[in-house]
């Protein structure tokens, strides 16, 4: 099953997962949200649309804006809607 690790802390497991331009997303609710901090940074893609970030915190590290969203993907991307990916040092197992 499909997973995500950091700092030695699985911070989701599922096997509903799509990947996109080399981008594996996770459905947002599988996600243990412990883990999780709303960060105050977004960026564009001229494709996908606004994207959100979350730092990611475990046993007191942090590591900043290593996952993101798409609140409201462009159309041709909506099936990143409610889904989040990782990037920054996590650890990606299939």
């Amino acid at each position: 099953m499909p997973k995500a690790i950091w700092n030695e802390a699985v911070l989701v497991e599922s096997d509903d997962v799509i990947t996109i331009d080399g981008d594996v997303y996770f459905p947002l609710e599988s996600v243990n949200s412990n883990f999780l901090k709303k960060s105050s940074s977004t960026s564009t893609s001229p494709y996908k649309g606004k994207a959100f970030f979350y730092d990611v915190i475990v046993n007191d590290k942090m590591n900043r804006d290593a996952a993101w969203y798409y609140l409201e993907p462009e159309q041709e991307y909506e099936q990143l809607k409610n889904r989040i990916a990782f990037w920054k040092g996590i650890e990606l197992q299939q």
